[in-house]
């Protein structure tokens, strides 16, 4: 019989041969560094170079999901937000948005997925070959602060109060 999943799910993804793109993945790295070992046990840290559907099994048995990508579209250091299942244009592509990945959980499982958070972190260049930019390092030290911050923060209940 195997263990049940830990609470908390960290997924990150981006390409690290693509500069800022790596932002997700290097939260991921950063995190594993960090975080201490006696929370290893209750934070499963995954990375991959895109959400694909697979990954909503990765959803089962979680408390709280933290989704993590670089963005161009989002502001300086990053922007966190909660996130819910809804289909998009993702829903039919080889890669998906976190809101159709909740939305695939939420069809598979017949039940809403746990509570998921986007941190999308600011990224300005993304070309195949290229290095981690210098604003993208002090956004990426930004969010992992915050990142932490999430992993140690008390669980909610929906109306918002302690567990």
């Amino acid at each position: 019989m195997s263990a049940p999943p830990a609470a908390l799910l960290v997924l990150g993804w981006g390409n690290l041969s693509r500069g800022d793109d790596a932002l997700g993945p290097l939260v991921i790295a950063g995190l594993r560094r960090r975080l201490p070992q006696d929370w290893r046990d209750q934070v499963e840290l995954l990375e991959d170079y895109q959400l694909q559907i697979e990954h909503a099994l990765d959803l089962s048995g979680r408390s709280r999901i933290l989704f993590v990508d670089a963005s161009l579209n989002c502001a300086s250091p990053f922007e966190a937000r909660p996130v819910s299942a809804a289909r998009d244009s993702s829903f039919t592509s080889h890669a998906l948005s976190p809101q159709a990945l909740l939305q695939v959980f939420s069809d598979i499982q017949g039940y809403a997925p746990p509570p998921a958070t986007l941190l999308a972190i600011r990224g300005e260049s993304f070309e195949l070959g290229e290095t981690l930019g210098s604003s993208a390092q002090s956004h990426l030290d930004a969010a992992l602060e915050w990142s932490l911050s999430w992993i140690f923060e008390e669980p909610h209940g929906i109306d918002g109060t302690n567990r």
